[in-house]
């Protein structure tokens, strides 16, 4: 059987195995925030902390995540700190993983995020704009570059803007477990980076339980108030 699932990567942890599930069917979600839980987001501006909440954002399922701040087209600003390249984050910065298993070893194609209205998947969440950028960096360092095998080739953030055609963002084809999978072409770091950064180069062909997928996600109100007609879905197709 198949299934996606969803985790969101600890505060300041420095492994993808601190994470928290993010039980979406019991209306639980992510909610940004500025300085801290409850603090608004100003009108333009993008969030400063990241958190487990619930469909409303009304309260805090007590685990606060790893947080990715929209610098610029091709950087990021991680849990406060000085912006850095997008291709030197590592996978742990990354506030959500997307998680697909199924009970035999599987391929998976056609993978997309799109962020909507929580009603109409062909609809613009209502009143904020969202960056999303699919880090593909299993090297825990960030003076390494990430992976080259990726769902879109451009290293920028795409852009959800409530005033635009929905789009759909590409995400890797079978990345694996811990997005550990990579292509033939796939070339490691150099000097002491190298020692972390894959497991597998058979790009799309790879089968397995599980494949992984870590999501920066960075989101700024256009208006005043609170913003619930929001959120993400994923799908892949599975061979």
């Amino acid at each position: 059987m198949a299934s996606i699932t969803f985790w969101g990567n600890i505060n300041g942890a420095l492994s993808t195995s601190a994470t928290s599930g993010i039980n979406h069917g019991a209306g639980s979600g992510i909610g940004f925030y500025g300085a801290g839980y409850g603090i608004s987001v100003p009108v333009g501006q993008y969030q400063d902390s990241t958190w487990v909440t619930n469909a409303n954002g009304t309260a805090t399922d007590q685990y606060q995540l790893n947080n990715t701040k929209f610098s610029s087209s091709g950087t990021t600003s991680y849990n406060g700190g000085t912006a850095i390249q997008n291709f030197n984050m590592p996978n742990y910065y990354a506030p959500l993983n997307v998680r697909f298993t199924h009970s035999s070893a599987v391929r998976v194609q056609n993978c997309k995020l799109r962020i909507f209205d929580r009603n109409d998947i062909s609809k613009q969440a209502s009143g904020v704009t969202t960056m999303v950028y699919e880090v593909r960096h299993p090297n825990a360092s960030t003076s390494a570059s990430g992976l080259s095998f990726r769902g879109e080739s451009s290293q920028n953030w795409k852009t959800f803007d409530p005033e635009d055609t929905m789009i759909d963002v590409s995400f890797t084809s079978s990345p694996g477990v811990s997005g550990l999978n990579t292509s033939a072409g796939e070339t490691l770091p150099t000097g002491e980076y190298g020692f972390y950064n894959y497991l597998t180069k058979e790009g799309s062909a790879h089968q397995n339980t599980r494949h992984d997928w870590y999501v920066a996600l960075s989101a700024s109100p256009d208006s005043i108030g609170s913003k619930t007609d929001y959120g993400l879905y994923f799908t892949c197709e599975y061979l």
